[in-house]
């Protein structure tokens, strides 16, 4: 039933929750413990080099896990044990050590947490996937993104409770946990997950063969997939812009604001001022995300709009919003929020659109008797996430080398206007043909059968 699969779909909101909050405050955090803006800003790269790796490796044995309790329970039990473990580890670094020895162990634990979070996208959508039937694989891809939406509001609230919340890190991160735990408990209440069968006569499996398993699916996956990947890659280098580097643009290039700064000073009271605008700003970005959703969700269910017409238009809003930022905004609070706002449509689209699309062609190949890979390509595209989070990232850190922060900020959205713009128009050349209509030469029948299968989705829930 479709109450059930909401139901398993909870965890995304204690995820993207997690996810929200931590990619906003890990720089200023890891600056609250004595570290330089660029080598702040660097450390954010090496949990996305690491989940480029474990996200597929991870979404293979999921695959094949032959577990009693199901194939994704147990990757997503174990995540949650990682995020309560590697959460308060990070939190608790400046309270256990202090100095260098607080830096040292913080960073890698933020690597933990970013790792998990981007592995635990994975397992999530997959047991959707699983459990849905065809009709249900579009709509439940759309309220995944409903569900991000709430997360991401919830996220944005809890930096509201504090003026500067990494002199509170702790409290908000075991409040974080706490939602997670729930969700993930719900969840598992309700997913009845049939175990797979381990073949008797199958060969040991090697300690490599998760890799093996990757390399074949990779070269096996449509060229969809693929066209998919690229304009996904180029989206989140402007996404991770404003998500991980928003709350830094508030307080440093918009308010002029310190969180170093004494306590009653003018750069204190500031930079509190820039993040109060930074969490009104995210919300109303949450707000709109869940608006977003429902329209797309509208637009796809009628047939109105093919969806690289649906996606496309999303993504350079996006682009300008940046664009904007970048030459616009100067030290206007309103208009900074007026634009960060806007900077959500990229992500809505690229959390509804590309998945749904990859649920519905593997669910119509399963249904011909062909061996799919959902948990890897689903991995796939949340790799596409991490490599523009690591391009935004490097580059950021290389500009903060010359410039100031206050000074380096607007010009990671100059880059994000870049990339979104070049995404846009990769985006309208999505091949996503209709039945009757021919596919291109580049994208096969994969394509065709994709946009069959959602066409077929759509139609029954409407």
């Amino acid at each position: 039933p479709l109450w059930k699969l909401i139901l398993i779909s909870l965890p995304q909101l204690g995820v993207q929750a997690l996810w929200c909050f931590i990619c906003a405050k890990s720089a200023p955090y890891m600056r609250h413990l004595g570290v330089g803006h660029a080598l702040a800003t660097l450390n954010n790269a090496a949990g996305p080099t690491l989940g480029l790796f474990a996200g597929p490796i991870v979404g293979v044995a999921s695959d094949s896990c032959t577990s009693k309790y199901g194939r994704r329970r147990p990757v997503i039990l174990a995540g949650l044990v990682s995020i309560w473990i590697a959460g308060m580890l990070f939190s608790l670094a400046e309270h256990m050590l202090s100095g260098p020895a607080a830096v040292a162990l913080a960073a890698p634990m933020y690597c933990v947490l970013d790792v998990t979070i981007n592995v635990l996208q994975t397992p999530h959508r997959a047991l959707v996937a699983d459990l849905a039937s065809e009709e249900q694989q579009l709509p439940m891809q759309v309220v995944f993104v409903v569900f991000i939406a709430t997360g991401n509001f919830i996220g944005f609230s809890s930096l509201r409770i504090y003026d500067v919340p990494v002199e509170h890190m702790l409290e908000l991160m075991i409040g974080i946990c706490l939602l997670n735990t729930l969700c993930i408990g719900v969840q598992f209440l309700v997913a009845r997950e049939v175990p797979l069968a381990r073949d008797p006569d199958a060969p040991k499996r090697s300690v490599c063969a998760p890799v093996v398993d990757v390399v074949r699916a990779v070269r096996g996956s449509p060229r969809l997939l693929y066209h998919l990947a690229a304009v996904q890659c180029l989206v989140w280098v402007g996404n991770t812009a404003w998500n991980i580097y928003g709350g830094q643009w508030f307080t440093a290039s918009v308010f002029q604001g310190d969180q170093n700064a004494p306590e009653g000073s003018e750069e204190k009271i500031a930079y509190g001022e820039g993040n109060a605008a930074f969490a009104h700003g995210g919300q109303a970005r949450s707000v709109l995300q869940l608006l977003s959703a429902l329209a797309i969700i509208t637009l796809l269910l009628r047939r109105w709009l093919r969806p690289r017409l649906v996606y496309a238009p999303c993504i350079f809003i996006g682009g300008i919003a940046s664009l904007l930022a970048a030459f616009a905004v100067g030290h206007s609070g309103a208009f900074a929020m007026v634009c960060m706002t806007l900077s959500v449509m990229p992500e809505t689209g690229s959390f509804a659109i590309p998945f749904g699309l990859v649920a519905t062609l593997n669910k119509r190949a399963e249904e011909e008797g062909k061996q799919v890979s959902t948990a890897l390509q689903m991995a796939l595209l949340n790799c596409c996430v991490t490599v523009g989070q690591q391009i935004c990232t490097t580059i950021l850190a290389a500009i903060e080398g010359s410039l100031s922060l206050e000074k380096a900020l607007p010009c990671v959205f100059i880059l994000a206007a870049v990339a979104q713009t070049i995404a846009g128009s990769g985006a309208l050349c999505l091949d996503d043909s209709p039945p009757g209509e021919a596919p291109s030469a580049d994208s096969g029948m994969e394509a065709d059968e994709t946009m069959e299968a959602a066409s077929t989705a759509v139609e029954a829930c409407a």
